[in-house]
């Protein structure tokens, strides 16, 4: 047996818990996982916004939080510094990465979300401009 180490890339499936005030701007959170990925070489395969819950405790003074869902290959020997560098974030809570060797390729890209939360961002951004005749939208046309 040879005494060197080689790294193998895996796949892994983080979920990253940021504030709920993210919510005012979901690209730069989604962003924020990306880069924190792809600055020690990780690839990126799916990244969603997974779901906006209460929190069982309080964390950093926050009670709610969004979570992201991120699936992504590495090499085995940088998923600690990917981890060091969600701890040491400011703008995110926890970070939880799993290797994730049960999902082939086509089930992580299956969870592909980037189109959803792009226009989710979107939305969020243009809700306060819709809101005002969203009354009349849902309306019943009267039976003759």
């Amino acid at each position: 047996m040879s005494s060197t180490t080689t790294a193998t890339t895996r796949q892994y499936e983080g979920l990253f818990l940021f504030p709920q005030a993210v919510t005012a701007d979901l690209g730069a959170a989604a962003e924020h996982v990306r880069e924190s990925i792809t600055r020690h070489g990780g690839e990126v395969v799916s990244l969603v916004k997974w779901d906006e819950r209460k929190l069982a405790y309080d964390i950093r003074g926050n009670k709610r939080g969004v979570y992201f869902l991120a699936y992504f290959t590495a090499q085995s020997s940088v998923v600690a510094s990917i981890e060091r560098d969600c701890n040491l974030s400011e703008r995110m809570l926890r970070a939880l990465i799993v290797r994730a060797d049960h999902l082939s390729a086509e089930q992580m890209k299956d969870a592909e979300g980037q189109a959803k939360l792009a226009l989710e961002a979107k939305l969020r951004r243009q809700a306060p401009e819709s809101a005002e005749g969203e009354g009349e939208q849902g309306a019943v046309p009267p039976l003759d």
